[in-house]
């Protein structure tokens, strides 16, 4: 599985501005990947595709969820979620994209989880802090990746639910407890 491999399809599908984004996130996850000790090329890949879903309609993206998950809780929260689940499953099915760590990443690369792998962190902090984005606090964000992921994951998720607290929006309970798990692995280390 290469990069080259699904890269047109990528850019077909997703717009320009969502693109230039995705190519923002690649060199980030690669860069992130390589200060860590992880494999670059699948970092590169679920970076890749991380928001292939993303010009999906709602109608679409819930349909995908549900009929792989039931129970389902994302698209009580917005249309902005369903995306990374429902684009998980897609790019899997889809593209033949049968790989644990990247279908993990994706899947949560937009609400966190407790106890996140190495790998999915870098999915979720590339996507957060790629050169392209601009907004209160993703300096700091920035700044804590290159010295310590779990810090600069914890300052995401407090970035993200005050964002969405001062907006007015509800708050996904994956992210509330990753948020919880966060300061609980922060308190073990004495940090």
């Amino acid at each position: 599985m290469s990069v080259e491999h699904f890269q047109e399809k990528v850019q077909q599908t997703l717009p320009q501005e969502r693109y230039h984004h995705t190519l923002g996130v690649m060199k980030t996850a690669v860069t992130l990947a390589k200060q860590n000790g992880v494999d670059e090329t699948k970092a590169e890949l679920a970076a890749l595709l991380h928001d292939y879903a993303k010009p999906f309609s709602r109608q679409t993206l819930t349909e995908v969820l549900k009929r792989q998950e039931p129970h389902e809780t994302f698209s009580e929260y917005g249309g902005v979620l369903l995306h990374a689940p429902a684009g998980a499953y897609i790019v899997r099915d889809e593209f033949g994209v049968d790989d644990e760590e990247i279908f993990q990443a994706i899947y949560w690369h937009t609400t966190g989880r407790p106890e996140m792998s190495l790998f999915e962190k870098i999915i979720f902090l590339a996507d957060y802090i790629e050169p392209g984005r601009s907004f209160s606090g993703i300096e700091e964000v920035r700044k804590l990746t290159e010295i310590d992921l779990d810090a600069a994951l914890l300052a995401t998720y407090r970035n993200t639910i005050q964002h969405l607290v001062r907006g007015g929006k509800m708050v996904h309970p994956m992210t509330l407890a990753a948020y919880n798990d966060a300061i609980k692995q922060k308190n073990k280390r004495g940090a």
